[in-house]
């Protein structure tokens, strides 16, 4: 009995530190894709065999900038440009190497991607065109004018990327897969 006890918290300790773990939503940065209190399986093992693609909705660490600001817990947010890409905001929308980012899975026709969502006296990050840096991620929350993201404190490296959300298992009535 002890060892299949023992067995069995080895067994959950591994999947949770390496395979999948349970996270909530506790901000509104990524409604309406994420409500406050969903619940969500992330795979922790999907970057190990590739890298993050464009719209993934991804969990990390706080990247060092964050800690600055005294941030410990966990972000959501979703890739939108990868490492090498220039990205620029005109006009409230997003540019990607000089290509619009067609964003109208997540975002309502009319939302605008601003630089003025950054705290008080706190530079944006994309002010100004950016290239994004070997090995790191821009992310951005899918409720614009609410989020707190890459518009305001950069990129994020690729080892601070916790995992890719997977399945919301809560509410019920949401149970299902992202669409990317």
């Amino acid at each position: 009995m002890v060892k299949t006890i023992g067995l069995s918290v080895l067994f959950a300790f591994g999947i949770r530190t390496f395979v999948a773990q349970a996270f909530n939503v506790l901000s509104g940065s990524m409604e309406p894709t994420l409500q406050i209190d969903d619940r969500f399986i992330v795979d922790k093992m999907v970057y190990q065999f590739k890298k993050p693609q464009r719209f993934d909705i991804v969990v990390f660490s706080p990247t060092e900038e964050l800690k600055k600001e005294q941030y410990n817990d966990a972000f959501i947010k979703r890739v939108v440009a990868l490492p090498g890409e220039k990205v620029e905001i005109r006009k409230g929308k997003l540019y990607i190497n000089n290509q619009l980012l067609r964003e109208d899975k997540y975002l309502t026709p009319q939302q605008q991607t601003s630089i003025n969502v950054c705290k008080a006296g706190q530079a944006s990050f994309l002010a100004k065109p950016v290239t994004i840096p070997p090995n790191s991620y821009l992310v951005l929350g899918d409720n614009r004018q609410n989020s707190y993201d890459g518009r305001c404190w950069g990129v994020v490296p690729q080892e601070n990327i916790i995992g890719r959300a997977v399945l919301r298992f809560w509410p019920l009535n949401n149970f299902g897969g992202f669409d990317n």
